[in-house]
């Protein structure tokens, strides 16, 4: 099988010939592959199965404007994201920000509408297709990756608590917020499918570490349909596109939504928060899996050995047939072992479990 071939077999659940590997390294790992791998590119490098392709370029879109919807002034230093979000950065955290929020002192929804939304609408796509194309020609697959498609977006924007009351109180404000956000999420979505990717990444964090983040009712009512609109408008354009999702923490009260709503496979499967085995016998027939290996507790305090069996343990689960992307579950952070990610990629290019793979 061709790289394209083996991927999408896989993620089919219609049996692969070789175990892909994937993985995000932090700008620490980064340094530390260059150093000791000379590796300037580490998807290349480690030969993962696919490229991104860029979204929608949006015209003339300064973000400077948004500063006056904050009463208090950003720290300086802050960054503003294209959908005006203050993110004031955290001596703490590689990656993480302490949000501030644009539309947290709303209080109508005439003040929603005055809010200058990114123009997706007239953003350029010109370039896309013609990444699909390169991307393709090597052999890898094309991936559209608009994580953050409705819920998470819009509470970035609202703040969580401020959203979640307009919700249970039935406010149009949320319902306002919520569908323009779907609606820009449609406009990047359609293009990506148009410009022929093979994959379109979706996402909203929607679990925590032991339960979900909000009531299944909540859910079904606000954010699941808007989901499924979303997917369905997509397979009409490509029946064949695959929609992963992805969640953090714990949501296997969802999955059978998540389902119904039209995903092809769920990352990332913590492993700190929810069994794979279990999981996988009970979805495994309707939906495929990415991620599975815990970036909370093997990658980062596991021998190498551990992180090897964990690997091919899981992939044990999904046997034969395939259904599983195995790969960390978030990104790899200063305090994994750099051998821990090389016995993790060694684990998959050596696995000669249920699928006949040779060592």
């Amino acid at each position: 099988m061709t790289n394209r071939e083996n991927f999408i077999s896989m993620m089919r659940r219609k049996g692969y010939e070789h175990v892909p590997v994937e993985f995000v390294l932090c700008p620490h790992q980064q340094k530390v592959c260059r150093e000791q791998l000379g590796a300037e590119d580490y998807e290349a490098y480690f030969g993962m199965p696919w490229r991104r392709v860029e979204d929608l370029r949006l015209k003339d879109h300064d973000v400077e404007k948004y500063r006056k919807y904050y009463q208090k002034p950003l720290a300086d230093g802050a960054d503003i994201d294209l959908w005006g979000v203050g993110h004031e950065k955290s001596p703490n955290s590689m990656h993480m920000t302490y949000m501030r929020h644009p539309m947290e002192h709303m209080m109508t929804v005439e003040e929603m509408k005055d809010y200058p939304f990114p123009d997706y609408a007239s953003a350029d796509d010109s370039h896309q297709a013609k990444q699909v194309e390169n991307i393709k020609e090597q052999d890898l697959i094309a991936l559209g990756d608009m994580q953050m498609t409705i819920w998470e977006c819009a509470w970035y924007m609202r703040s969580m608590e401020n959203l979640f009351c307009d919700m249970v109180t039935e406010d149009g404000m949320a319902e306002f917020l919520l569908d323009k956000v779907t609606e820009l999420s449609m406009i990047r979505a359609l293009s990506y499918a148009r410009a022929g990717v093979d994959v379109l990444f979706l996402g909203d964090d929607i679990g925590m570490q032991r339960t979900i983040m909000m009531s299944e009712e909540l859910y079904c009512t606000w954010i699941k349909p808007r989901l499924k609109k979303i997917i369905d408008e997509v397979k009409k354009v490509n029946p064949q596109l695959l929609i992963f999702y992805h969640s953090c923490g714990f949501v296997e009260p969802l999955i059978p939504h998540l389902i119904e709503a039209g995903i092809d496979v769920l990352n990332p499967i913590q492993s700190e928060c929810m069994d794979f085995e279990r999981i996988y016998k009970k979805y495994g027939d309707r939906i495929s899996f990415h991620g599975t290996i815990g970036t909370q507790t093997v990658m980062p305090k596991g021998t190498p050995q551990e992180v090897k069996e964990a690997v091919w343990r899981n992939l044990d689960i999904a046997g034969e047939q395939g259904g599983l992307f195995v790969a960390p579950t978030h990104m790899v952070e200063p305090e994994v072992p750099f051998e821990n990610i090389l016995a993790y990629v060694e684990a998959c290019r050596t696995y000669a479990g249920k699928t006949g793979c040779k060592k």
